[in-house]
């Protein structure tokens, strides 16, 4: 498991009976999670004192409950920030498990920038939320920049598309860029349904060289196609495929759909990417460590490929 153990702002205090305590900065909040299926002993001095709870309604969805909680505030992971606000569906608007990603994916970005100075990357963030991701591939581009001579007085070493169908989402992602020092930064805020948009991509003879998607399990697109993960994502990953440049460096895909496994997530970049790329492909469960037990709470999946040096 790629477990997300850097963090300083947030820390998963315990979990049980199908809800998780965190802390969030200096506020402290419980939500539901539905990997969490242990009844353990709760410690009474560490489960109380909330400042939020998020209830989960029997008949489906459910309701915050608040004690003493701003409507926003920030943390930070490394150089990045984030603003975080509690909303529908019990949400903050970051998920602390993807910090494993951000870091393998700023890695690559070193990596490929130190193999060819002076190159500027260009990559694409599909199903982009509140722009995790794009802050961390912006932010890598801007430091290696910064701190080379290569750079030919460029500010940035890297471009991110950035698409979500959410108006919201994309204003969010906007927000995170800016209180990380990027609001000047190339990113390309797209609100569109993200199959309709890589499409289009394609008809324009556009490439990018590297691709991340967090896809959802299930939902619909803007004329109410079905979007349902295990039947779309092959021919979604497909599609994506043709837009890789024939420098690709990397792709990232992420699950939170229940019982797909990363190996799944690991053959379908196999059998996509790796015939015309090569390259080197890899998954494994994403998850974040419970200080009350020592364990890993498991968060998902995710898959990369990535081309070899």
């Amino acid at each position: 498991m790629w477990i997300a153990k850097d963090w300083k702002d947030y820390r998963v205090l315990d979990c049980s009976e199908g809800e998780k305590l965190e802390m969030w900065g200096k506020y402290k909040l419980l939500r539901p999670d539905p990997q969490v299926i242990w009844a353990t002993g709760k410690q009474d001095k560490l489960w109380k004192g909330l400042n939020a709870h998020y209830h989960r309604s029997s008949k489906g969805g459910g309701e915050w409950e608040f004690f003493d909680l701003p409507e926003q505030w920030d943390i930070s992971y490394k150089d990045l920030t984030f603003n975080l606000k509690p909303f529908s569906f019990k949400h903050t608007g970051l998920f602390p498990e993807q910090a494993v990603n951000w870091d393998w994916m700023r890695m690559r970005i070193r990596l490929a920038l130190d193999r060819e100075p002076g190159r500027k990357l260009n990559i694409l963030n599909l199903f982009a939320y509140t722009g995790g991701a794009t802050v961390a591939c912006a932010k890598e581009g801007a430091r290696y920049a910064a701190g080379t001579k290569e750079s030919n007085g460029c500010e940035f070493a890297v471009s991110v598309t950035h698409v979500d169908a959410s108006k919201g989402m994309v204003g969010w992602a906007k927000e995170n860029a800016a209180i990380s020092g990027l609001a000047q930064a190339p990113v390309r805020y797209i609100v569109d349904d993200c199959k309709k948009f890589v499409e289009r991509e394609i008809r324009r003879g556009n490439r990018y060289d590297a691709i991340i998607m967090d896809p959802p399990s299930y939902g619909r697109g803007p004329k109410g196609e079905i979007w349902k993960l295990e039947e779309s994502l092959y021919p979604f990953v497909e599609l994506c495929a043709q837009l890789l440049s024939d420098k690709a460096e990397f792709v990232l895909i992420n699950s939170y759909t229940t019982g797909l496994q990363p190996a799944v997530l690991a053959y379908l970049l196999g059998s996509i990417v790796v015939p015309k790329h090569e390259g080197s492909v890899e998954a494994d469960e994403i998850g974040l460590p419970v200080e009350a037990s020592g364990l890993a709470l498991p968060c998902g999946a995710s898959g990369r490929w990535y081309r070899n040096a």
